[in-house]
């Protein structure tokens, strides 16, 4: 959990991180990464345990310095970047989360049928 303070009123804020999982609705709508959304409705469930999240930016280049005298060494004191190498990412902490969304696809029969039952049980 992060504080924020607010400056104005010498309050502090709580700011809580909470983990969507959208696996269950994943193969039925496509959400493009990055897409920003409203969240209008959802309930979140206690973990037990804790879920890390972390931001994946891309890192530098690994540069190799070629040492030692050699015949075939024609860079003696140079830097090589291998142009075989996979671009390396570099993932750094964000949060640690308590809480996690989950998302299903609401039918429409479903929305019917707990409406029929909470006027079912208000009789």
């Amino acid at each position: 959990m992060e504080k924020n303070k607010d400056d104005d009123y010498g309050e502090e804020e709580d700011s809580e991180y909470v983990l969507l999982d959208l696996e269950a609705v994943r193969g039925q709508i496509d959400i493009p990464p990055n897409a920003p959304y409203t969240l209008s409705i959802g309930e979140y469930e206690e973990t037990i345990g804790t879920c890390f999240v972390f931001s994946e930016d891309e890192a530098s280049p690994v540069v190799h310095e070629e040492t030692g005298p050699s015949e075939a060494n024609l860079f003696s004191g140079k830097y090589i970047l291998d142009p075989n190498q996979a671009p390396r990412k570099q993932v750094k902490p964000v949060a640690r989360l308590q809480k996690i969304l989950k998302f299903r696809l609401l039918l429409d029969e479903d929305v019917q049928v707990e409406t029929n039952s909470q006027n079912n049980s208000i009789l």
